[in-house]
């Protein structure tokens, strides 16, 4: 099996400048943008988000803002300039290409990629990891097909699959998933380790731990120890990893769960910040001097993302942000509402549905130095 380290070596010419392309395909449609129009999007661009211009032309040209509770669209106005705001509105309601990941403990992905295509599945390979694929038409449930039941792939959001990528794993190495349900990311760690090491899959959620168990022991996966606690709790001495693909608002995946958009509060996403804080000064305190933390959520909003990790290295000296080996995605923020943070986030990664076609993410790659 390739290794991390080695991916983009091997895929030299198909990985492009973060944004861009995301895959090799053979027709449009993945990696393509939005085709809202230019038009809207000047008379958008020349008003001001404060008057009531703003919200006469929301209501007239973007039916969807009025769907969202006012703190939210607040916040998602602040984060785009604003011929972007109604994009990423619109691109939220859709639902993105179905990707999965091929289990490489089991199979290799020429081999489910032949007997997926067998029982008329259209898909194609995803050029920058060895184990991904995007499904364009398939005339039986992908969830249900013998391969999957066997074990041989589990469906998984391509922006998912982009922090095990970068957490630079290896044989026999120590991790702890904190936030490990359902699987995916457990499963993927699992895979790239070639099931050597050990690995802690916790959550704190005990009615999603048999979920959890269910994708482990169906994937083939043996060198994992399921945990049920908070995940602030976890003790099991100094590991080499950590995974924490922290609980958020979900304001990356609206089109799976429309509620976010009436049911996130402020208070509600502070008690999320306030939480967010906790797991990663813990996660990070559970690494040996040379480990990495990856830190991820489904969101786009900067106060679970950026503020968090700067939080993080403000109250670490030894923390430092490294470099990821498959960068895609935009820069993360420096500096934002005139707020100055570690120039070093500009190396954390930020995915938007209307840029690159896949459910809204942040990842950021943390080094202990020390």
């Amino acid at each position: 099996m390739t290794s991390v380290g080695s991916l983009r070596r091997l895929q030299q010419g198909t990985l492009e400048a973060p944004g861009k392309r995301l895959c090799s395909v053979r027709r449009q449609g993945f990696c393509s943008r939005s085709s809202w129009s230019t038009g809207r999007l000047q008379g958008l661009n020349s008003l001001d988000p404060t008057g009531s211009s703003w919200t006469i032309f929301c209501r007239k040209n973007c039916p969807l803002m009025e769907t969202y509770n006012e703190y939210l669209l607040e916040k998602i106005c602040e984060i785009f300039p604003r011929k972007e705001v109604e994009a990423f509105i619109e691109e939220s309601e859709k639902q993105r290409p179905m990707t999965i990941r091929i289990n490489t403990l089991l199979k290799g992905r020429k081999d489910v990629l032949k007997l997926l295509s067998g029982r008329g599945v259209d898909l194609d390979a995803l050029s920058w990891t060895d184990s991904g694929c995007v499904v364009f038409k398939s005339s039986v449930p992908i969830g249900a097909t013998p391969e999957y039941l066997a074990g041989y792939y589990c469906l998984q959001g391509a922006a998912s699959m982009l922090p095990v990528l970068n957490m630079d794993l290896k044989e026999g190495l120590t991790v702890v998933d904190l936030c490990a349900a359902p699987g995916g990311k457990t499963t993927h760690i699992a895979a790239l380790m070639e099931n050597t090491g050990v690995i802690y899959a916790n959550d704190v959620n005990e009615e999603r731990i048999a979920g959890l168990k269910s994708n482990i022991q169906r994937m083939g996966v043996r060198n994992c120890i399921v945990m049920n606690m908070d995940g602030r709790k976890v003790n099991v001495g100094r590991v080499d990893r950590v995974l924490l693909d922290a609980p958020c608002s979900g304001t990356g995946v609206i089109s799976k769960d429309p509620s976010v958009k009436t049911s996130r509060t402020r208070s509600e996403i502070d008690r999320m910040v306030t939480l967010q804080k906790e797991l990663i000064l813990h996660g990070f305190g559970m690494l040996k001097p040379g480990g990495i933390l990856m830190y991820s959520t489904c969101s786009v909003l900067v106060k679970e993302n950026e503020e968090v990790v700067n939080y993080l290295l403000s109250k670490c000296p030894s923390a430092k942000i490294a470099e990821c080996e498959i960068d895609i995605g935009k820069d993360g923020f420096m500096s934002f509402k005139g707020k100055n943070y570690n120039g070093s986030l500009k190396m954390a990664r930020r995915i938007y549905p209307h840029v690159h076609n896949m459910d809204g993410f942040f990842y950021a790659k943390i080094l202990k130095k020390y």
